[in-house]
């Protein structure tokens, strides 16, 4: 499915292509002489954020990471999308997962129609930063409710939704350097000079926003490290408390079992005809007992 959108007194026109259809989109390309390698490039889901540029036809495109909505076990991930300038027209390439971007885009231009090709790129790659935003407070959120029921009890399933939250903020840590990155590029790149004031302006604006989204995923990334860390050397101290218990208990369980093993040899002992010879033998076993438990205690101090 090809949308078409005409603004800026139909100057320049927005087309939207739904990479559902391979086949069309591939069709698109050639018919406007667009590199297959681009293509490629758009029909890859695991594509990074990059820039190509060919001089020759004058076709700038970003593949940029876009924040996938919905989550996949349990942990949310980023998926890439192309957004493709050349000939007076501004070309996207959506899927289910993103086309949300192509509808905040529509409804952005129908409030600022008199923008420019490159206003309306950089525009859409701030909103496209911005939507990582409340995603991370959900995820945020998230950590403080599983926080507060570890507190409570150390469980595997606390645990395990720890850990994804954790894989998740490692896809938005990754995505966003990536974009960032990115737009830094644009500021170095040959059609920089050719833009005019106003969509250095926003460029600088997708830029600030970009920082800002990586500076607050990487915090919560090392909140969720330093959170995982801690509860890890918990349960570390926990086990070590439970073999130290378990340790104490064999050498203590060892010393009844020596007395009684010794007095019961098949051979002449003291007491072996002595009737209260058992309780001697208890009380041998006894005082062992707690005089050893008493240097262990001193030691483990």
């Amino acid at each position: 499915m090809i949308t078409k959108i005409a603004f800026h007194e139909g100057k320049y026109d927005w087309i939207n292509i739904d990479i559902d259809n391979a086949d069309e989109l591939e069709q698109f390309y050639k018919e406007n002489d667009i590199d297959d390698e681009v293509v490629a490039y758009s029909l890859d889901r695991n594509e990074r954020a990059h820039i190509e540029y060919e001089p020759s036809t004058q076709t700038f495109v970003l593949f940029f990471n876009v924040p996938n909505q919905e989550k996949i076990d349990d942990h949310y991930e980023t998926i890439p999308m192309t957004f493709l300038v050349k000939n007076q027209q501004i070309i996207t390439v959506t899927n289910g997962k993103n086309q949300y971007v192509a509808d905040k885009m529509k409804k952005y231009l129908e409030n600022n129609d008199a923008i420019t090709i490159f206003e309306f790129l950089f525009s859409s790659l701030f909103m496209v930063s911005d939507a990582f935003f409340p995603l991370v407070e959900e995820m945020d959120a998230d950590r403080k409710t599983i926080n507060d029921k570890l507190k409570e009890k150390t469980t595997k399933q606390n645990l395990l939704s720890l850990s994804d939250l954790e894989t998740g903020i490692v896809y938005f840590v990754s995505a966003s350097k990536q974009n960032m990155v990115l737009l830094e590029q644009v500021k170095t790149h040959l059609i920089y000079r050719t833009l005019n004031a106003s969509e250095k302006e926003q460029l600088e604006d997708a830029l600030i926003e970009a920082r800002q989204l990586v500076e607050m995923t990487q915090l919560s990334s090392q909140i969720l490290t330093q959170l995982s860390g801690t509860y890890n050397n918990i349960l570390n101290n926990n086990l070590n408390d439970t073999i130290k218990i378990l340790t104490i208990l064999s050498i203590l369980l060892t010393v009844p079992t020596i007395v009684t093993g010794f007095f019961g040899m098949n051979m002449p002992l003291p007491l072996e005809h002595n009737a209260s010879g058992w309780i001697t033998t208890i009380v041998i076993s006894a005082i062992l007992w707690f005089g050893l438990a008493y240097i262990l205690r001193r030691l483990m101090r």
